[in-house]
């Protein structure tokens, strides 16, 4: 939490400038993330001037953080009323844990460690007035409804991360960020601080690090997807020096956060290289990236290179006490490597097979050094290729498969896949949202996500540490923008990993971050509020098609219309699902009895030939982009044109697709149009090919055709697929994947993906 110095008062808040005296309110407890058990027992505990504390030295530093949030006025009553007493229990047997109980006479907060007893405090702050943490809060009292609370955390590893190669922010903000982070009772601060386009940690050693490395000569305009590429034409960058890191470091132990550092290698080093060319393969003279993307210029594997890592991992674990140091070890084209005379008598030394075994061989050298000094390593998923380091854990991020593969190993891994945990996509369908790098991930879909793979049995689950948010800062230019994107997926996130499934309901959820709200303007953090929005559903039944709006809010009404027209108060009420028949343009809206709440909800409705059809697919869908199902791709409903995530878009990970879509009565069909989504940055290729088939109503007879799509480098490839009225029974659609991503693009090497939007059938 972000709290300003001087707030209040050591025990609080009880001299007025004024004489009038209000009535004191009680807070609802609302507490995110929930906590494990929780009971609302009768009467108020006043917490003012006269509330004494009492604490156990063993949690003193739970207690510092207390008081650096209170800090004494004039005026203290020294007549003690009632007590805050912090107790070390060791009966509590998770160390994160606590115990908190208020009665009218006192509060307790039992925890067997200073992380305990923080987390008990968060909950309390939690259960005072938002405005508590304003510098200029002044009170007679604070009435806390009585109740018990225990409570645990469900993962060890609680994480946020933070890019800060991409774009730079002020030591205020890390520490901003992370007071949030432990309001929301996480654990672990991943600092992003070097990458193709700056590196960010002042090393002593190699100054040119700080002077050249750190420096690019310009950012890219727009997004990577716009073509041609332009530029501002404006340097750019920065580093922390070590004084600022160790005040990060310190902050954050107080806020009882562990800081991770990434220094990134073998890959994503070209800023590197562009001080010291000889690190590189090539020895050629190179910039620091002006744009975004995966770069053919990595480490090179001769010993200078990890002289020159050991060196600089020397300072760095001077500055983070952290078990792990992150490593980084994906996106690492092996172009360079592959002609390199180095790399390849490297590979004939080691008895290598490839250069997969190669960097196997350099994350596995990096993980001893480590090991050597006390520590251990942390790395993306790709560090599993050509075989895992002994000792290495595992950040799983291209899904879920490599956790699977880790964990069943005996190997630890944090969950962090894009489909449930980049908070750099998209969080709504509205159209002007900030630019972001693609997909979509609402809110729900965070809530909803299960660290533990299905794959895994309940042995092999106890690998997984827990999970993380990344928040990569490629479009993000400010700290406003940082905080929009992160919030409030980031609480979301944390009820994720503190939370059981069986405390977690997302009505609920909403429910109570409908009123965190008014704690994050408190906390002059510019988050997106997007519960006013509606969701909505194509139902078909019975050759019937309805459409389904629903809202999360409790005590709100949807107001629409049919006819273009805006909704206002006196739209017609959504009370049940709507009958459609015909195309159509819904426009909808959420109110209270006095206005409109959020932005107008709108939907063009493409009622074609296929709606209401039967249709199937060989392939079920990745079960990350599962979309709506088969049936969403007749539905008349048209996905995002930037968000290829949400529920319109069906995604496939590197597999051929046949669709088949039945008519019950035959129907006449002229024309077939589709799109795909075309994110090379994303790993996302539009198919070069496609086969239609139709069977044809008078005989029976199929009729065979294969396209080819003009596949460019527009991000949507619309396909037209037009023939002579002809009636059928039956359309077979063959979708075949793009194959392999070439060398030199960003994941080189891996399937790519395939997704698909509405088929139309005219």
């Amino acid at each position: 939490m972000h709290f300003k110095k001087n707030v209040l008062i050591l025990f609080l808040l009880i001299t007025f400038f004024s004489c009038k005296k209000e009535e004191l309110q009680v807070v609802n407890p609302q507490i995110i993330p929930a906590p494990q058990n929780q009971e609302i027992t009768e009467g108020e505990f006043l917490l003012s001037s006269g509330t004494e504390l009492i604490y156990d030295v063993e949690l003193k530093s739970a207690v510092d953080f207390w008081k650096s949030i209170v800090t004494p006025v004039f005026g203290q009553n020294t007549r003690k009323s009632n007590k805050i007493r912090f107790v070390y229990d060791k009966s509590i047997e998770n160390s994160e844990g606590y115990a908190l109980s208020i009665s009218p006479e006192i509060i307790k907060i039992n925890a067997n460690s200073s992380k305990g007893a923080f987390y008990g405090l968060q909950t309390l702050i939690q259960l005072l007035p938002p405005e508590f943490v304003q510098k200029d809060f002044k009170s007679e009292g604070l009435k806390i409804r009585c109740q018990n609370i225990k409570d645990k955390p469900q993962f060890a590893y609680r994480g946020m991360h933070l890019d800060v190669s991409r774009h730079m922010f002020s030591v205020d903000f890390i520490k901003k960020y992370i007071d949030a982070m432990a309001m929301l009772k996480m654990n672990t601060f991943h600092w992003h601080l070097t990458d193709d386009q700056g590196w960010r940690v002042e090393i002593k050693k190699y100054p040119e690090l700080n002077t050249i490395s750190a420096f690019r000569n310009e950012t890219l305009i727009g997004h990577y997807s716009d073509q041609p590429h332009q530029f501002d034409g404006k340097k750019y960058g920065g580093v922390y020096t070590q004084a600022e890191i160790k005040e990060v470091v310190t902050f954050a132990e107080s806020r009882m956060i562990t800081v991770i550092p990434e220094i990134e290698m073998p890959g994503h080093s070209q800023a590197v290289i562009a001080a010291y060319p000889e690190l590189g393969c090539s020895g050629e003279q190179v910039d620091v990236a002006t744009k975004w993307g995966v770069f053919e210029d990595i480490y090179c594997t001769k010993d200078e290179t990890f002289d020159f890592l050991e060196d600089v991992l020397d300072e760095v674990l001077e500055l983070f006490p952290s078990q792990y140091i992150h490593i980084g070890g994906d996106e690492a084209p092996k172009t360079r490597w592959k002609t390199c005379k180095d790399c390849q008598v490297r590979i004939n030394a080691e008895g290598l097979k490839n250069e997969h075994e190669l960097q196997n061989y350099f994350i596995t050298r990096m993980e001893k050094y480590l090991n050597s000094k006390g520590r251990q390593i942390i790395g993306w998923d790709e560090i599993l290729e050509g075989g895992l380091a002994p000792n290495a854990t595992v950040m799983s991020w291209r899904g879920t498969n490599g956790a699977v593969e880790a964990a069943k190993s005996g190997h630890y891994v944090v969950m962090t896949p894009t489909s449930h945990c980049y908070f750099d996509y998209y969080q709504s369908d509205n159209e002007d949202e900030p630019t972001a790098i693609g997909g979509y991930l609402p809110l729900e879909k965070v809530y909803g996500f299960n660290p533990i793979p299905e794959e895994l049995n309940a042995e092999e689950a106890k690998y997984v540490m827990g999970a993380q948010g990344n928040v990569w800062t490629e479009y993000m230019p400010t700290e406003d923008h940082v905080e929009y994107m992160a919030f409030p997926r980031m609480l979301a996130m944390s009820e994720v990993v503190w939370s059981t499934s069986e405390n977690k309901n997302y009505k609920g959820f909403v429910s109570r971050l409908e009123n965190f709200h008014k704690r994050l303007g408190v906390l002059d953090i510019n988050y997106a509020n997007h519960l006013y929005e509606i969701n909505d559903e194509m139902i078909s039944e019975d050759g019937e098609s309805f459409y389904k709006l629903e809202t999360l809010t409790e005590g709100k009404d949807i107001r629409y219309t049919l006819d273009g027209n805006e909704p206002t108060l006196n739209s017609e009420i959504y009370t049940s699902q709507i009958p459609v028949s015909e195309s159509v343009e819904l426009k909808a809206a959420v109110f209270n009895v006095e206005e409109q709440l959020g932005k107008t909800f709108v939907q063009n409705i493409n009622y074609h030939k296929a709606v209401a059809a039967k249709i199937t697919i060989d392939k079920t869908p990745h079960k990350a982009y599962s979309g709506s199902g088969a049936e969403g791709l007749i539905n008349g409903i048209s996905g995002s044109d930037s968000r290829y995530g949400d529920k319109e878009w069906l995604g496939f990970w590197g597999e051929d697709i046949i669709i088949t879509i039945n008519f019950e009565t035959p129907k006449e069909v002229s024309s077939i149009s589709t799109r795909f989504h075309n994110g090379k940055g994303q790993w996302i290729y539009a198919p070069e090919q496609i086969g239609f088939s139709f069977k044809l109503k008078e005989d029976g007879r199929t009729i065979n055709d294969i396209n080819l799509i003009k596949n460019n480098n527009d991000l949507i490839v619309n396909h037209y697929y037009n023939m002579e009225a002809t009636f059928v029974s039956e359309i077979e659609i063959v979708v075949k994947n793009y194959g392999t991503i070439p060398d030199g693009k960003q994941g080189a090497g891996n399937k790519a993906w395939t997704f698909i939007d509405e088929i139309i059938i005219n």
